[in-house]
């Protein structure tokens, strides 16, 4: 099996090729910057492996929530190479990638998967991963960190939602979190190793259907709006 996939939902850009199980993946902290890399990095990986894209079986992309350019972007991207190809392409959550290095190293605990999505507000889901295939204990999110309610305690944090606000998801949550790594970000290689999975179980669809996840109804707000919001904050 051999899949190409893209991560730019964050401020981190990523490609990562999986090929029979084995992944090599470009990542790098480079906003602004990811139109400019993604394609050339999935070039190279594939010169790198010997692979022309027609060898491709399938294209995977992360399909939020994260920011709105940078999930545009990577559906566009995705659904290009994979339309060019006439191959499926494979959907995968990016709260979903960003939970699976944490949710794979403590298998069974619980892991909670944050984004900082600005104006006061986290993207977020609940994972643990169950007989090698991640699981969702949390439904996707778009809330304020005191919205965030969890059962039990164990919980593994990351992301960078548990770093916005002055730390508040991570204070409101304190009793019922073993571990936060608020430097936590996407990775292509997670959402390869998801979708591997996804489409050997006959999940991958059409590229055009594939659709971003935002969360958020307005995905742009008005100037007027942006400086309506600045002046809240700062009363």
């Amino acid at each position: 099996m051999k899949l190409l996939a893209f991560e730019t939902a964050t401020e981190a850009c990523s490609v990562a090729l999986s090929v029979d199980g084995e992944v090599v993946e470009r990542f790098e902290i480079a906003p602004r910057r990811h139109a400019e890399l993604a394609l050339p990095w999935a070039d190279a990986l594939l010169a790198d492996a010997g692979l022309a894209r027609s060898q491709l079986d399938a294209v995977a992309v992360g399909r939020g929530p994260g920011a709105f350019t940078g999930v545009r972007l990577a559906i566009a991207i995705a659904q290009g190479v994979a339309l060019g190809l006439d191959r499926p392409l494979v959907p995968v959550s990016t709260l979903a990638a960003l939970a699976l290095p944490a949710a794979r190293a403590n298998p069974g605990a619980p892991v909670l998967a944050a984004i900082d999505a600005r104006m006061g507000e986290l993207y977020v889901a609940g994972y643990r991963v169950v007989d090698n295939v991640l699981d969702p204990l949390l439904d996707e999110a778009l809330l304020s960190a005191s919205q965030v309610a969890v059962d039990g305690d164990g919980w593994r944090g990351v992301g960078t939602g548990f770093g916005a606000g002055d730390a508040a998801l991570a204070t409101h949550l304190a009793a019922q979190l073993a571990h936060v790594d608020a430097t936590a970000l996407p990775h292509a290689g997670d959402v390869v190793r998801i979708a591997a999975q996804v489409f050997a179980s006959g999940g991958a669809i059409a590229p055009e259907l594939v659709e971003p996840a935002y969360l958020r109804n307005n995905v742009a707000m008005t100037l007027v709006e942006q400086q309506a919001f600045r002046e809240s904050k700062n009363r």
